[in-house]
Order: structure tokens, then sequence, then C-alpha cells
């Protein structure tokens, strides 16, 4: 084969790709012009959603699904910056596995608020420092995030948008052998999860030093020439800490279901989900969930969560309802729903659903 020959062909083609760019960009730029004189949201969740399927759909021998998402979300976050650069706050610190998401979701060109609290995210977005925020709202092995759905239940923010991330740990060092590393820095959560690495390393004689964060360990370990931390990816590339092995943890199965909060309302995808937070009137009435729950079948909804929640503002021991359905608000009979149940479902959003088992 002549490699020159090969060079020069992918050169052309990657001309050829640049130029397109370009010409992508420039219409992204128009588009964005008439968004800002409509006042119209730049972040289209559902626009993002039905190109990715429309171009999976085409054949490729080189190209699945997930090749085209991860090439176009870069490809969308480039252009949402182009259009109207936005901030994006999120729960911190820098290069948690929030922060992971959200550049995921949003890239690397965007401007990124770390907050202290999942309230701080929330406020930020409420003052108009931020146009989104992005926090945490389940583990699939540890359970709703209580503060998330309290904010939620109490904000006119609403969901925009999800992001199911894979938590996999990273072991990065800038020891050049791993027999160099006496000190291994992380948060207590993430030593459990990566037991089966540590033993079989035989890292189980090594200090280990608990941190508040996965993040503050990757920056403690770049300070110390001898120390070693379990972090994610994000967190070893913010602090230019090398990885020595990725995907240390024990169970590939954890994940983390973050979403998107905003000011603006999603235009129906076809391929939708909604979240309430259900107040029942009635609560200490027998059968009262009960026929909550008789509206949804008898209207054909399709629930995928419902989980209690204690109601804070309230002195004795009532509980509200966190719930996931499938569909979107503007759907009739979701319409309906919510005209039966008026002033006992709070609407938190209506947004594309994820594939969680992608």
């Amino acid at each position: 084969m002549d490699l020159t020959k090969k060079r020069n062909e992918i050169d052309a083609i990657d001309d050829a790709i640049f130029e397109l760019l370009n010409q992508r960009l420039a219409v992204v730029a128009d588009i964005g012009k008439q968004k800002v004189q409509t006042g119209s949201s730049i972040y289209r969740p559902e626009r993002e959603k039905q190109i990715i399927e429309r171009l999976a759909h085409k054949k490729s021998a080189y190209l699945n699904a997930l090749a085209i998402e991860a090439i176009y979300q870069e490809i969308f976050a480039i252009s949402r910056n182009l259009e109207l650069p936005e901030k994006v706050a999120y729960l911190g610190p820098l290069g948690s596995y929030t922060h992971q998401a959200a550049e995921e979701r949003f890239g690397a060109m965007s401007e990124y608020l770390a907050m202290t609290n999942i309230s701080s995210v929330f406020k930020a977005v409420e003052l108009g420092r931020a146009k989104y925020g992005v926090v945490p709202l389940e583990n699939n092995t540890n359970g709703m995030v209580g503060d998330t759905i309290d904010l939620l239940a109490n904000s006119e923010l609403k969901i925009i948008a999800e992001i199911i991330l894979p938590i996999h740990h990273s072991f990065a060092s800038d020891c050049e052998h791993l027999g160099d590393v006496k000190r291994i820095y992380s948060k207590d959560i993430a030593f459990g999860q990566c037991n089966e690495f540590i033993k079989s390393h035989q890292l189980q004689d090594i200090d280990r030093i608990p941190v508040d964060s996965t993040a503050k360990a990757a920056q403690l370990a770049k300070e110390d020439k001898n120390a070693a931390a379990i972090c994610s990816k994000i967190a070893g590339k913010l602090y230019h800490l090398p990885i020595m092995f990725d995907n240390i943890e024990d169970s590939n199965k954890n994940k983390t279901r973050f979403v998107i909060i905003s000011d603006f309302v999603n235009a129906p995808s076809g391929k939708d989900k909604t979240s309430v937070f259900a107040t029942l009137k009635e609560f200490d009435k027998s059968g009262t969930l009960l026929l909550l729950l008789k509206d949804f079948s008898q209207r054909g909804i399709n629930l995928t969560k419902i989980d209690s929640r204690p109601i804070k503002t309230k002195s004795d021991f009532s509980f509200g309802f966190y719930i996931d359905f499938d569909g979107h608000r503007d759907d009739v009979h979701i319409q309906e729903l919510f005209e039966a149940r008026k002033g006992e479902l709070k609407w938190l959003g209506s947004y594309v659903k994820m594939d969680e088992n992608a």
C-alpha cells in the first residue's frame, strides 16, 4: 500500500469536511440571529435527537449510533456557542462526574460554573448567572438525590434534558511504575467500588487517603510524586495526571442520571418523558395513592418511576411522590391527567427520553 497516496486522500477528505463544517456553521449563525431576535431557546434537545437518529439510520460499515452521537455532540456544542455563548452551572468541584456529564452534553468550549451545592446551581440559573444547570437526580445503586427532588418541587425551573452517565473510575498517577505508588487518594465510596482492582494489583497494603471528591484526589496526586488517584477521566485530564488504568470499578453497571434544568419548555419529540411531583390532597385516606395510579393506567400512561419524598414544609409526616412517565405534557391524554389532578401534580418538565441501557 502506498501510504503517501492514502494520506493525501485523507487530507483531501479532511479539507472537504472542513469546508462542509464551515457551511454548516454559517447556516447555524443565521439561525442564531433569528433565535436571538425572537427570544427562542438556543438548546433544542429534541432537534438534536432527530438529527442523530436520522443519521444513525444511514448505512455505514464504520459509524454506529454511538460514534455518530459522539461526533455530533461536539458539533452541536460548537454550534450552540456560535449561536449564543451560554454559561452552564453544575455541581462541582471541577473534575466531578457532574462536570463530566455537563461537558459531554455542552462540549469543551462552553463556560462552566462549578457550584458547591445543588441549591447554588438552581440559584445561578434562576438569577440568570447561567442559562443551564446540571445536577444529579439518581444513581442506580444509591437511589434518588433528595436535594434535587426538593428543589425541583419548589422551583419554576424545568427539566429540559437528561443525561445517563456510566460511572467509570480511572487509576491515575505521575509514577512511571505501579511499584512507585506509595499512597492512593480518592473518595471513600470510590475505594469500595474498586476493591477488586486494588486486590488484584496488590495495592491493599498501600495507604488509602480519603478526600472529599475524586477531583480533589487527582489534584493531590498531581502534587505528590509517589501518589495515585482513583478519579474520573475528566479529573485526570484537568490536572494533567496520566491514566495508568481505566474502568477499574468492580461493576460496570453503575450509572448516574443527571438532569439539565433551565427556564424554557421543550417541544414534543415523539419520544419524550415527563416528570411531576405529586402532592395528594387526601394523603391519609385509604386508597388515595392507588386512585392516582389508576388515573395513569386508565389513560394508558406508562409509569417508569415513582419515589416517595417527605414534604419538608409540613410539620407532620406528609409525603409527596416524584413520578416519571412516558409522553409529553402536550399529549392529549396527559393534558387530561393534569386537568383531572389539578393542584396535585406539579409539572417538572417534559424532555427527550434517553436509553438507560445504552
